[in-house]
């Protein structure tokens, strides 16, 4: 199943795509009387139970144009609930520890962004005058639909409810000024995540292509299966020092290819009126423009 957030009349509501197009799910549940959170936080939390209900609504609704968007008319929201936590995992792809000079880790590298990043698909972000080299990431995206406390590895992916596209959007500068990475990564709409959340049953997180273009150009490509630390390795280890709650988000790490990288006569960092576009395999292609 893929949910989505769409945005109307300055509300966020949850939409479902279907070969009709979106379900708007909140006016179909009121047209066909059915019961369902109208939050998509809601409906993570209501687990598999929200699910079927959702599904069986699909159903229900089938032929009813009138519940049913185009979604080349749909304004996104960030593809996530109300996240608790916003964790992001450094340096998890061999190659892009090589090209960022920087140490093997012997345990997952996590840093934060705040609610203030999330951005939708087809947002746009604006570049604050604050920095000047910034820079993409293109990342899968976790989130959990079942709270994960001291969970062992081979429990872990019974604890994601989907997966999302995301970009770790980053201002090197400010990333670097210290030795604390926050205030270089969760500047205003630094984390887009979308176009869609895909439900877990649909996707094999384990070996997915990942890529990220730049105006058109290919920046990045590799797959999920070169990732160092496993998702149930990451999840496993976030839990045992805090409870991950329904909601919350994972970004996984980024491969290689990053402005970082280049070599410094060869750093053209992203400027106004650059089009980013990340594509995760089986999970979406996630597009925004810099303003």
């Amino acid at each position: 199943m893929r949910l989505l957030h769409f945005k109307q009349n300055d509300k966020l509501k949850i939409g479902v795509q279907t070969s009709e197009g979106v379900l708007d799910v909140e006016k179909a549940a009121k047209e066909l009387n059915v019961v369902i959170p109208s939050s998509m936080q809601g409906l993570i939390e209501a687990g598999e139970e929200g699910k079927q209900t959702v599904e069986s609504l699909i159903e229900k609704a089938k032929g009813n144009t009138a519940l049913f968007l185009n979604e080349e008319n749909v304004t996104y929201g960030p593809a996530a609930g109300s996240p608790e936590k916003i964790i992001c995992v450094g340096l998890n792809y061999m190659p892009h520890i090589e090209e960022s000079k920087m140490e093997i880790p012997t345990t997952p590298v996590l840093f934060s962004k705040f609610n203030n990043a999330l951005a939708g698909h087809q947002q746009d972000v604006a570049l604050p005058d604050v920095a000047k080299e910034y820079d993409y990431e293109a990342e899968l995206v976790i989130v959990i639909g079942k709270a994960a406390d001291n969970v062992s590895e081979e429990d872990a992916l019974e604890h994601v409810y989907g997966y999302s596209v995301g970009n770790d959007l980053s201002a090197r500068d400010l990333q670097m000024l210290t030795g604390q990475w926050l205030v270089g990564k969760t500047l205003n709409h630094f984390a887009p995540i979308g176009p869609h959340l895909v439900t877990a049953d649909e996707v094999d997180s384990s070996n997915l292509a990942i890529s990220c273009n730049v105006n058109g150009e290919e920046r990045q490509s590799s797959n999920t299966k070169n990732m160092i630390f496993t998702i149930p390795i990451l999840i496993s280890y976030i839990s045992k020092h805090m409870t991950l709650q329904p909601g919350d988000v994972i970004f996984t790490g980024t491969p290689e290819g990053v402005i970082l990288g280049y070599p410094e006569e060869e750093q053209v960092w992203l400027k106004s009126g650059d089009e980013v576009e990340v594509m995760i395999e089986n999970v979406g292609v996630l597009k925004n423009k810099l303003v």
